[in-house]
């Protein structure tokens, strides 16, 4: 019997093969493969999936958020504006069937969005204000948002600068990861200079997060970081020490008076890498190596003169404590020559097992399967 493709597919499929020599370019692991499944995008970010299984993607320059909606179940994906007259919704959630879309300085919130796109309507769902009460900066206020366990949402505060002291004395709420709880934001991390993703241990609940190291420091100096959150508060070093042991030049001299306890970052990944969006594998396809670890995406190096870094997705291994093991490139191929063709953004494992990551300069949604 031959299969029936409508034009849709056909030209979605034509427009895909135009980026299969990049494609190409990208390294895995044996057995695990590589595909687009949306192309075209804008700047896509953050990523979440609905209770029905379609896929929501932020965007970090532009001005809509769209749901991917595979209507055969054969990995064909169409595009579906959900929300638009935005400013950079880079952060997208799903939580209770609601979808949260993060702007810089406001959160809001689509009720029961799965029915909205399964009823086919030509008029946007509506959407209203859930937060609006974060500061407006545009240096490090791109959002990634998320539901811990405890059913508060979580969001980041970067800080308006590269190395700064005064944003965050007068307002703390920068330089600090925090949740929302009954109109009140509650700080969970603190001196944290920028962070673009987190996620929640599988087992032990406990959070783990990205952080980017400060610029100017030379080449080689400070690795960004992946930390760990054991107790609610504590303190990660910025702006006094960056990555474990990089006293900053400037304000290193006031460690002595700071009264708060340090905490390390539980792994180095590398000076000027940009970690963004971070997953813990929580799916049962992949090999048992990658279950309860984690997946970074680094964007990758913009003031770095002798040789790019990042441009990959990491593995980083856990131990069943979730302490530190190693990390290994896991997808590589997006820097060649120098040229940084592609940037991955932000990972994000289906409920199928698989792993979609985005990239924000191709402008493409990858998922990774494993064939094994």
């Amino acid at each position: 019997m031959i299969k029936k493709i409508t034009l849709f597919t056909f030209l979605l499929s034509l427009s895909l093969l135009g980026y299969s020599d990049n494609l190409e370019k990208l390294k895995a692991p044996q057995n695990f493969v590589i595909d687009i499944i949306s192309a075209d995008l804008d700047s896509p970010r953050q990523l979440a999936e609905t209770n029905n299984g379609h896929i929501l993607v932020g965007s970090k320059k532009g001005s809509e958020v769209v749901a991917l909606i595979d209507k055969n179940k054969r990995g064909t994906y169409e595009k579906l504006v959900v929300a638009d007259g935005l400013e950079n919704p880079a952060g997208v959630a799903v939580y209770d069937s609601d979808l949260y879309i993060a702007e810089m300085d406001t959160v809001w919130i689509i009720n029961d969005i799965d029915s909205w796109i399964d009823s086919g309507s030509e008029t946007l769902p509506k959407k209203k204000i859930y937060m609006n009460n974060l500061p407006s900066e545009t240096w490090h206020g791109l959002k990634y948002i998320d539901f811990g366990p405890d059913g508060s949402l979580y969001i980041p505060v970067g800080v308006p600068c590269n190395i700064c002291l005064e944003p965050q004395t007068k307002d703390p709420r920068f330089a600090a990861i925090h949740k929302y709880v009954d109109g009140d934001l509650i700080t969970v991390a603190d001196g944290v200079r920028n962070s673009v993703g987190f996620d929640w241990h599988p087992v032990t609940n406990k959070m783990y997060f990205s952080d980017n190291g400060r610029d100017w420091l030379g080449d080689n100096s400070p690795s960004c970081e992946l930390n760990v959150v054991e107790k609610e508060g504590s303190f990660y070093g910025y702006p006094y020490k960056h990555a474990m042991d990089v006293i900053d030049p400037e304000f290193g001299h006031m460690i002595p008076n700071v009264e708060k306890d340090f905490v390390d970052p539980i792994a180095e990944l590398g000076p000027h890498v940009a970690p963004l969006g971070i997953a813990f594998y929580d799916g049962k396809v992949f090999p048992e190596k990658y279950h309860n670890s984690i997946f970074v995406a680094l964007h990758g190096s913009w003031n770095k003169y002798n040789g790019k870094s990042g441009y990959k997705v990491v593995l980083v291994q856990l131990d069943k404590e979730g302490n530190y093991l190693n990390q290994e490139d896991f997808i590589s191929g997006w820097l060649s020559n120098e040229d940084a063709w592609g940037r991955p953004a932000a990972p994000f494992v289906m409920s199928d097992g698989s792993l979609l990551i985005s990239d924000d300069k191709y402008n493409v949604i990858y998922r990774v399967t494993y064939k094994g």
